[in-house]
């Protein structure tokens, strides 16, 4: 089990690190000149060269991407051309506003997704199983930048019940100022009872979230659904019907317990799979997380 164990982190680090390796290459080989961006538009040729040899670019790649490396293990991230920051510093600041939505996302995907997956399951055949499953192809198929789109499109434009940019009102920053611990909106609201930012950033939170629950909210909601049908049909839950238990609580008790296991084991990949579906999702509502930061 031991050497089992180390075999696959050992190919796990071999793998991160030739992805590692292979982006920091292909970085360099695209069009475009980094040292260039960090001079700015109106630098001389000169100015250009010096930037190009305090990064180091003028050096040859195997030893650019030994530094490369050599930083990332001993904290060194650089520095960042848009914020001209600590890069791992710019991180720190913005992980907490991504890790508050893709949260309230996969709450969302599992409040929703598991009635949804027993609904479907207990009224397989009906219309309401179609439509149920018809939705769930929706979530895992549609791009997410088109669906945040039509929420835009219908919650505020059409609409005007929920906001669309940022992660809440920035005039509360003078009426009602946040006393920040975590950088997460919601979270430091509560601790510090600022109810008048709670429900801004409430608001402000419910698209973007949405929006990323929505594959998440396709998958467990088939999942719940197709777990429920095989358990059904097996030896116990035949043997709770015979003994008078009604459907709701086959359903509701016996059921959902055995349906709940796949989901369970699922979370961490569909955390994932979120977390790195934020890029476009913060970049339209101008979400303030990594995957905005990254687009700059």
């Amino acid at each position: 089990m031991i050497r089992y164990v180390a075999r696959r982190v050992v190919l796990a680090v071999l793998v991160v690190a030739g992805v590692v390796a292979l982006t920091f290459v292909i970085a360099r080989v695209v069009p475009g000149d980094p040292a260039a961006s960090w001079a700015g538009p109106h630098a001389s040729r000169a100015e250009i060269a010096r930037v190009r040899h305090d990064l180091d670019l003028d050096r040859p790649l195997p030893v650019q991407i030994g530094r490369y490396f050599k930083g990332v293990l001993s904290g060194d991230w650089g520095t960042s051309i848009h914020t001209h920051q600590s890069v791992l510093s710019d991180i720190k600041d913005r992980a907490p506003a991504s890790i508050e939505l893709v949260t309230a996302a996969l709450l969302f995907s599992l409040v929703l997704g598991i009635p949804l997956g027993l609904i479907s399951a207990k009224w397989t055949g009906k219309a309401a199983d179609g439509v149920i499953r018809v939705g769930a192809v929706l979530g895992v198929s549609m791009p997410a930048f088109w669906l945040a789109l039509i929420l835009q499109l219908v919650f505020f434009q059409r609409l005007h019940l929920l906001p669309v940019a940022g992660q809440y009102d920035p005039n509360l920053d003078y009426t009602h100022p946040l006393t920040q611990y975590t950088r997460m909106v919601v979270v430091d609201s509560l601790v510090t009872g600022n109810w008048v930012v709670m429900r801004s950033a409430a608001a402000h939170l419910v698209l973007p979230a949405l929006v990323i629950a929505s594959y998440p909210l396709g998958v467990i909601t088939r999942m719940v659904r197709a777990t429920v049908l095989d358990t059904v049909g097996e030896d116990h839950v035949r043997m709770v019907r015979s003994l008078g238990f009604p459907e709701r609580a086959v359903f509701g008790r016996f059921a959902m317990k055995l349906a709940l296991n796949p989901v369970i084991a699922v979370v961490a990949l569909v955390f994932a799979y979120s977390l790195a579906n934020t890029f476009l999702v913060e970049a339209i509502f101008d979400w303030p997380g990594l995957g905005s930061y990254a687009a700059d």
